[in-house]
């Protein structure tokens, strides 16, 4: 066995090297880069909640619970900690808990470790963090879809729940990721989760709405924090509210968040490279807002990409391979740092299986780009049109191939910041 993967390995780095790749060029794409600085976030977070009557609504003595995701939200920690100040300063006892429905292994030590690796912990928060997978059942929706809401939440005396509002990768509608989902999927934990999401996304849109219903009326929400960042991971805005403006304000948020989204200005890509993917990234490991490919039928995207390939995971995604389906070639090096038991639950629950799926994997990050373009169909191969980003966060600073060069000296949202190079990979052919 060990012989036959060393002989079928060195074929397959043959066919990779006959493949030639191009010269590629530094550019610099020209996103809206306005965003609140850290230090304002608190006194921001306090007025706020001031101005949206939560003080009112927290009586000396009470129990609030505050919701933390497992999404890699920007400056988590800063506003987390200033919603636990903010409820102290009410005379109130708050506790964090984690709301990421079936994410984290699906295990309540699963969850509360990635919060620690968003450094919201018991001693950065100065408050309890209380993790569990218990929870309670709050009724059912019309159509008898169960609701399910966090033991520890439900049991508290108020619930503050904060979350970013983004495009979905799966679904549309006038809530898609953000307060809604955080209170129906996120405070759901696995039970409440895998009841949204027994039918798939296709309606996720109006599910969402329903349970959402469910889950308002029947919890005290004190107060909800809608987040929004920019194209380069920055909170830009931050809004307050009570429990029923959520309804209004919420699909607000969302519009400007849509608006704010990092994209890549080009189209009919051959290949694109993305050098590292991970649940804190996307729910997707990869955004499919940014690259187009989506795991499901009925969504679809503007840009146009032949094949992805993908090289590493993220650090902070704990070996969580979801969205690694949505690439067509991988190296050795991710595959090797899959946490199926980290990665699996949460596909489930998703019942959106093609999203962990191993893809053709080299043992190089050259080998896996060449085979990547090679395997291309109906190119021009003498000027073969690569992107290389280094996530679908970050999406400023990217490499385009020579041939594009030309039409990237033309695009009024893009500076060209170098001359023509190779590839800078290292003696193994790896670029990190």
């Amino acid at each position: 066995m060990a012989l036959n993967s060393v002989k079928n390995d060195n074929v397959v780095m043959k066919l990779a090297s006959e493949c030639k790749l191009p010269k590629m060029v530094k550019i610099r794409q020209l996103l809206d880069a306005s965003h609140l600085e850290v230090e304002e976030i608190p006194k921001i977070i306090f007025s706020e909640l001031e101005s949206s009557g939560a003080r009112n609504r927290i009586k000396k003595g009470d129990r609030i619970a505050i919701t933390c995701g497992s999404r890699g939200v920007a400056n988590i920690s800063v506003i987390t900690k200033a919603i636990v100040d903010f409820v102290k300063s009410c005379g109130a006892n708050p506790f964090v808990f984690p709301a990421m429905g079936s994410h984290g292994g699906a295990t309540a030590e699963g969850q509360k470790l990635i919060l620690e690796g968003y450094d919201v912990t018991e001693e950065n928060m100065g408050c309890p963090i209380l993790s569990s997978m218990d929870v309670v059942y709050l009724g059912s929706t019309e159509e008898g879809r169960p609701v399910y809401c966090d033991k520890n939440a439900f049991e508290a005396d108020g619930i503050i729940v904060c979350g970013r509002v983004k495009a979905h990768t799966a679904f549309r509608g006038p809530f898609e990721s953000g307060i809604m989902k955080m209170a129906v999927i996120g405070m759901g934990k696995q039970k409440g989760a895998e009841a949204c999401h027994v039918d798939g996304f296709l309606e996720m849109g109006r599910i969402l709405q329903e349970v959402g219903k469910v889950v308002l009326d029947n919890t005290n929400v004190v107060a909800a924090v809608g987040l929004v960042e920019n194209a380069f991971d920055q909170t830009c805005h931050i809004k307050a509210m009570k429990k029923d403006d959520i309804w209004t304000e919420e699909p607000k948020l969302l519009v400007e968040a849509k608006n704010r989204m990092g994209k890549i200005f080009f189209d009919n890509i051959d290949v694109l490279v993305v050098d590292r993917i991970g649940k804190d990234i996307s729910g997707d490991g990869m955004d499919p807002n940014v690259t187009g490919r989506f795991a499901v039928p009925h969504v679809t995207g503007e840009l146009k990409v032949q094949h992805i390939a993908v090289l590493d995971l993220t650090e902070d995604t704990h070996g969580n391979c979801n969205g690694l389906g949505l690439a067509d070639v991988t190296t050795k090096r991710l595959v090797d740092k899959i946490d199926c038991d980290c990665t699996f639950p949460n596909v489930v629950t998703s019942t959106v299986l093609c999203t962990p799926k191993i893809p053709l994997f080299t043992h190089s990050d050259e080998a896996c780009i060449q085979i990547a373009l090679r395997t291309c169909n109906y190119i021009d191969r003498a000027n073969p049109r690569i992107v290389r980003i280094k996530d679908t966060m970050h999406l400023e600073d990217i490499w385009v191939s020579e041939a594009m060069l030309e039409e990237a000296e033309k695009n009024k949202n893009v500076e060209v910041l170098s001359e023509p190079f190779t590839w800078p990979f290292n003696e193994n052919g790896d670029l990190f």
